[in-house]
């Protein structure tokens, strides 16, 4: 296996400042991981990083969010118990919100810090790393010869070309708006995405007046138009949305003094309408940092979106080079746990015979939205099931609007889909909107990833009362169906 086009030059060579078997670029929990890996059998490894040396998900991502949630959570229940009896009004305090949300962040932070430290400072690199014509990387003041390369820069906030510039100050992305010293009393999110609609809702219930934009509508990347439909239905009563609206302008303006945002748009119906505050989260997604490193030195090939062609989806391998391209980099499934694996079996890669080595099979789609209700996806979508035509399936459904224990906590507005084969009896996906999404998504993961049939899944207990027993309304439909004469989808719809 080749890593590059071999074109070192004898002068080239001399300004080499070291050979090392594995060089990873990233910190990130795929890089991490794969770090930690390689390093367990091979002593030349080096990693090199700018920036923190913590995760994403610690950083700006997963925890953050989920800090702010839990404080959101808070405030709602305690705003919205009325109809139990329970009349409060919360006093909310935005210094001490945003500050417990950086503290528990930097908490949670110190552990991968003290990871950090405790590795050899020689195998430490702090700065950003290039590759050149060569395929060598530079870095700093360093000229490194790495047989093989792990590449796992992670992604940034994608922001349309020149929004910062005409937002200024004003402009939040999910990097940068748990830097707030205090809740604000206005805001914008653009993109109603899994980031967007989290921050949005617990925005809204810390105070905040939120307003949210997106072009499509559709909320959380949702799929099934059903479970979009109601899921939409769920948040309206408490968001305020635009969907199906298009931006096409922002900017800032003077108001009694003070400057303050504007995004003008055209709403669902065609008419022209415009948004002010005090800031605009623009949370459109995440885009891969890749394009500036200079991996096409390393005979790695982009597609239009700097996706990388050829890509093992097992090891993060680029065809038969010694290049891998792991976690969000590779810009393939961009989840914590599925950069873990692809970290971990390319730093096994490197370093084992490829035979010998342990490569971590490929996870069970499985992606949540911490909103409320959740909002979970599982296995194969609706759309690409419906494109198999080598497939007889049908949707099993379960409601939680009237469900016993979801009316009990006053949380009943849900609906679960899951798609069953009739051939095998096993689950193809699902996807949800409601109460308690999380648990349900992991039990349905967890028989799709084991080939659990349906009838085994309902052989196992579910204790009443408890949201749970939902699934169990999905999986007994799923059956009812299954044992029914196959007929078109758009008849099993129209008759359910």
């Amino acid at each position: 296996m080749n890593k590059q086009p071999s074109t070192t030059t004898d002068d080239t060579q001399q300004k080499i400042t070291r050979k090392v078997s594995v060089a990873v670029i990233g910190a990130g929990t795929a890089g991490q991981n794969a770090f930690r890996q390689a390093s367990k059998i091979k002593d030349d490894v080096v990693i090199i990083n700018e920036g923190f040396w913590t995760t994403t998900c610690i950083a700006v991502g997963c925890m953050p969010s989920k800090l702010l949630i839990a404080a959101a959570d808070r405030a709602h229940d305690a705003n919205n118990s009325s109809e139990f009896g329970i009349h409060a009004t919360a006093k909310i305090d935005g210094k001490q919100v945003m500050g417990r949300v950086r503290d528990e962040r930097d908490h949670f932070a110190s552990y991968i810090k003290k990871q950090v430290d405790s590795w050899p400072d020689h195998k430490k690199i702090d700065g950003r790393a290039h590759i050149n014509q060569q395929g060598l990387i530079e870095v700093n003041d360093e000229l490194i010869d790495a047989e093989q390369i792990i590449v796992a820069t992670g992604s940034s906030p994608f922001m349309p070309e020149g929004w910062a510039d005409k937002l200024g100050d004003t402009t939040l992305t999910s990097d940068t708006v748990f830097e707030l010293p205090d809740l604000p009393k206005s805001m914008a999110v653009i993109g109603a995405g899994a980031i967007g609609l989290e921050l949005a809702q617990a925005f809204t219930r810390l105070g905040v007046d939120v307003t949210i934009f997106n072009r499509a509508k559709r909320v959380a990347g949702l799929k099934d138009d059903d479970i979009n439909n109601k899921a939409i239905d769920c948040f309206s009563h408490e968001l305020t949305m635009h969907l199906g609206s298009k931006i096409t302008d922002v900017g800032t303006k003077k108001n009694e003094g003070n400057e303050i945002a504007f995004v003008e748009y055209e709403d669902s119906a065609g008419e022209s309408q415009q948004w002010q505050g005090e800031y605009v989260l623009v949370a459109t997604g995440r885009r891969n940092n890749i394009k500036q490193l200079g991996i096409e030195n390393l005979g790695v090939e982009l597609d239009d979106k700097n996706r990388p062609k050829d890509l093992s989806k097992k090891t993060g391998q680029i065809g038969d080079l010694n290049v891998y391209i792991v976690g969000d980099a590779n810009a393939n499934i961009p989840l914590l746990h599925v950069a873990s694996d692809e970290g971990y079996s390319a730093g096994n890669m490197v370093c084992e015979n490829t035979e010998a080595a342990y490569i971590r099979p490929p996870a069970t789609p499985f992606s949540i939205v911490f909103c409320s209700p959740q909002i979970v996806n599982i296995g194969r979508s609706l759309p690409d099931i419906q494109q198999d035509s080598s497939l007889e399936f049908v949707i099993g459904s379960a409601s939680f609007d009237n469900q016993g224990r979801s009316r009990v906590m006053g949380v009943n507005c849900g609906l679960l889909h899951i798609y069953g084969c009739k051939k095998t009896d096993r689950i193809l996906g699902a996807s949800m909107v409601g109460p308690d999404a999380e648990y349900i998504g992991h039990i349905i993961a967890t028989a799709i990833t084991n080939d659990l049939c349906v009838k085994a899944l309902l052989d196992t207990p579910f204790y009443h009362p408890t949201i749970l027993e939902g699934l169990r309304t999905a999986l007994r439909d799923v059956q009812y169906k299954m044992e029914i004469p196959f007929q078109s989808q758009d008849a099993q719809e129209d008759n359910s």
